[in-house]
């Protein structure tokens, strides 16, 4: 069902996301004022000797574009990746360069040439991210080479071994490599399932659009009652008066005809509603099965159904559209994977409902076991495994939890290949009549 929606590509929701301007001039309000203070601290308080009209120009440049750019663009303005990369690396160069005539890589903040990299790789594309990361290695190996010393007390001077030099290198290096695929990481997973919440909300609209029809049709009835009432009426007027006119009498006895036939259609669709309208939103569980089941039926594959418990006394449910099309799609994928048979074992009792969907297809593979509805899993191929693990049944899934349904994705017993899924419900949670 779904599944189709798995054929976004991932490349069209990278390129989508922008960077808001205004999330990044307030990180650099912050690293300007972080920076004027500790260039206070060290210059006027600790009294180190610091280049201080080199470092001043830095952080009033950094001050300076972030006004322009304050100035110049709406605070909802987006940055295309080409131009949050510019000024990510603006940011890197600048605090670099203020790093460069402190000490280089003996300054205890020489970590922070790390953030502009995590921010890329949490908000731009891959590759302008790959490019920055190449861009931050080459700023921290220049900034090891670095001939200015670190400000420290008068007369005292720190110097730092090449093997210190080059194992804070390497921790550098290794932090912001780590922490920018961890970035990489959650973003991606994040915007994926973000995606695939807003798939599911759009799927069960759609289904609730559908299950609704039935009172738009009653609603269309009443509407046009009354319009179609007069035009019955103007075509009885016009009837009797034409009836001698050769010229007129079947065509107004055709529109007499058609009018009232228009009616009877409209009454019958207003009778179906009144009469129907509980039918429709409150059926038996057994019925709700034999509804979902009955599209796959003229598939080649045999489905089954095995009810454990008795009819008399099975719950009655609420028509709800996010179960019937969770329940549907999972069987949908039954039937995709199965060799000749699905089965679907309903049994309740008083505490619980459950629903076995069984197939005897190759099964799941074990890596996929774990990752069973996460959205946007790689679809499996047929002869390798049972059942769909794209979108669609992340979906399901998702739509069957919010029911109150707890899933479980297993293989059946080695003696009989295939895959089993085990849906189960609070009766409480699933039947209409607990809470009347």
């Amino acid at each position: 069902m779904a599944d189709d929606v798995n054929n976004k590509p991932q490349n069209d929701r990278h390129n989508s996301r922008r960077l808001r301007l205004q999330t990044l001039v307030r990180l650099r309000w912050l690293a300007v004022g972080g920076q004027a203070v500790t260039v206070f601290i060290v210059a006027f308080w600790l009294k180190f000797p610091l280049p201080l009209v080199a470092s001043s120009l830095l952080i009033a440049a950094l001050a300076g574009v972030n006004f322009f750019l304050t100035i110049r663009y709406p605070p909802t303005h987006r940055l295309e990746p080409p131009a949050a990369f510019a000024l990510l690396g603006l940011d890197l160069l600048q605090l670099c360069a203020l790093l460069f005539i402190t000490g280089g890589l003996a300054n205890p903040f020489a970590a922070l040439v790390c953030v502009p990299v995590i921010i890329s790789f949490a908000s731009q594309p891959i590759r302008y991210s790959v490019a920055l990361i190449v861009f931050a290695m080459v700023c921290i190996t220049i900034l090891a080479f670095s001939p200015f010393p670190l400000p420290w007390f008068n007369g005292a001077e720190i110097n730092v071994h090449n093997v210190m030099q080059f194992g804070v290198w390497c921790s550098i290096a290794s932090t912001m490599v780590f922490a920018a695929f961890y970035a990489y990481r959650v973003s991606m997973e994040a915007s994926q399932l973000a995606d695939a919440l807003a798939a599911t909300e759009l799927v069960l609209q759609r289904e609730k659009h559908l299950s609704q029809l039935d009172g738009l049709a009653a609603a269309a009835a009443h509407e046009l009652g009354t319009p179609l009432a007069t035009i019955s009426v103007v075509a009885k007027e016009m009837e009797r008066e034409l009836k001698d006119d050769d010229r007129f009498r079947e065509d107004v006895q055709l529109l007499r005809s058609q009018s009232e036939r228009c009616r009877d259609i409209l009454k019958r669709l207003t009778s179906l509603s009144a009469e129907g309208d509980a039918h429709m939103r409150r059926l038996p569980l057994s019925s709700m099965i034999e509804e979902i089941i009955a599209p796959y039926r003229e598939f080649p594959i045999e489905v089954e159904l095995i009810e454990k418990s008795p009819r008399k006394g099975e719950p009655v449910t609420e028509r709800n559209a996010g179960i019937m099309y969770g329940l549907g799609n999972l069987i949908e994928n039954a039937v995709d994977y199965a060799r000749e048979k699905v089965t679907v074992t309903v049994e309740h009792d008083h505490n619980k409902v459950l629903i076995i969907i069984e197939d005897d297809g190759n099964g799941y593979a074990p890596d996929i076991l774990t990752r069973i509805g996460e959205p946007y899993v790689t679809k499996r191929q047929k002869e390798d495994t049972a059942g769909g693990l794209g979108l669609g049944l992340f979906i399901a899934k998702t739509l069957l939890e919010r029911s109150g349904a707890t899933l479980v994705f297993e293989n059946r017993d080695p003696e009989s290949e295939g895959a089993r899924i085990r849906v189960e419900w609070p009766r409480m949670l699933i039947d209409a009549n607990s809470t009347k």
